[in-house]
């Protein structure tokens, strides 16, 4: 289980292998380093919880047994299941979270699940798996915004798969944990209200949650809510290029964010690159300032530039009652009421990127070869593209 051969690959450093458990830590920490993962509702960030996982198993796995590309998409479409049925059991999960961060609950037993399914584990087995899972599984929310956070996904996606291997192995764990046990605490440990449902019965029509619930692709590295504020700030500057002939700040007295209450995203002045990512204020005026957000807006030399913090200086948030703390239902707005008394006012309902506004495949593309060019050429980037675009033809999915 935690053996030191070194099989599994580590993103980005084609030269170095590590343990199994160990790629996919790494992997999983890498993919959550800016947040600039997916997501969808009930939030949490799924793949990065499940990819590296099945990736480095596949790896682990004798060349004889390897698992051929549509083993590997089944298998990653049960992780994401399971995630999402477990959200989908609970009310509380459906807001944005006060007390556990999603990926380290769910993430952990979809990680778990994915990789029983790609090691054709026995049913009994896959039971344990989970129940092993669970007992792994939790993050607080109150390490959000630091650089603890992406260790909550390199966690998750290690951890079940190391219950997996241990379910392989013969460990038991309680097989009824995932059930609503009257007078005792199982998953229900984690969400309020917790009421699992049956699956459809083999045989049975069963329709996938990705047949009908798309997933959010981000187009710059922050938390999801910032994308709401981002395209009402982009909005609102517009409107003040064309009333003023260019953005100046010094015509603005107050800047008015109306946003949802969620404590840990509401940071007026953010001291740190992770703060940034996971600060409306700061967000907001990122894209007043520059008219674009990207990846240079969290350095060190952009979070302590001094017109910036000028224009953090005149944010003043409010939290409309009908602005829900959930992704599903709530918006941005950002206001500027000016010295003169004119007020300029955008919004912001469903950003691009959203599930009910997905990026293109132009757009998905474009963000793939743009991060993916700070550590690969040209041509293992194309590669890439060309093995993912042909993964249900594979006949060995290590490859990836």
């Amino acid at each position: 289980l935690y053996s030191s051969v070194a099989v599994s690959s580590v993103y980005g450093k084609p030269g170095v292998k590590l343990s199994p458990t160990l790629a996919a830590f790494t992997n999983g920490v890498a993919t959550h380093s800016m947040d600039f993962d997916d997501t969808w509702h009930p939030a949490t960030h799924p793949s990065g919880a499940v990819l590296p996982a099945l990736l480095a198993a596949s790896q682990m796995l004798p060349p004889n047994t390897k698992p051929n590309g549509l083993d590997f998409l089944l298998a990653f479409n049960v992780g994401l299941e399971v995630q999402g049925r477990l959200m989908h059991f609970s009310t509380e999960a459906h807001d944005i979270p006060k007390r556990f961060h999603p990926p380290s609950v769910v993430g952990t037993l979809g990680s778990a699940a994915a990789t029983a399914k790609l090691l054709s584990l026995s049913p009994a087995q896959c039971r344990h798996a989970l129940g092993i899972a669970a007992s792994l599984a939790g993050a607080p929310m109150a390490n959000a915004a630091t650089q603890a956070k992406p260790l909550h996904v390199g966690n998750a996606t290690r951890l079940g798969l190391e219950a997996a291997l241990l379910a392989a192995r013969g460990m038991e764990a309680n097989p009824l944990i995932l059930d609503d046990i009257p007078g005792c605490s199982g998953f229900s440990a984690f969400y309020g209200v917790y009421q699992p449902k049956p699956l459809s019965a083999p045989g049975e029509r069963h329709e996938f949650l990705l047949e009908k619930q798309d997933i959010a692709f981000k187009r710059f590295p922050a938390h999801l809510g910032m994308h709401w504020v981002v395209d009402a700030a982009l909005s609102v500057r517009n409107l003040f290029v064309n009333y003023a002939g260019s953005f100046c700040p010094s015509l603005i007295r107050t800047i008015v964010l109306k946003i949802p209450a969620s404590k840990y995203i509401n940071r007026p002045f953010p001291s740190s690159e992770h703060q940034a990512r996971h600060s409306f204020q700061f967000n907001a005026c990122a894209a007043l300032l520059d008219g674009e957000v990207g990846l240079g807006s969290f350095s060190e030399g952009s979070i302590r530039r001094r017109e910036l913090r000028e224009l953090l200086d005149k944010v003043v948030v409010e939290h409309p009652e009908d602005n829900v703390a959930n992704f599903d239902k709530m918006y941005g707005e950002v206001a500027l009421l000016l010295h003169s008394g004119d007020v300029l006012t955008g919004k912001c309902d469903t950003f691009y990127g959203h599930w009910r506004k997905p990026l293109s495949e132009e757009s998905l593309l474009k963000k793939f070869r743009s991060n993916a060019s700070h550590v690969l050429p040209e041509e293992k980037i194309e590669a890439i593209i060309a093995l993912v675009d042909n993964l249900e033809t594979l006949s060995d999915s290590s490859q990836l």
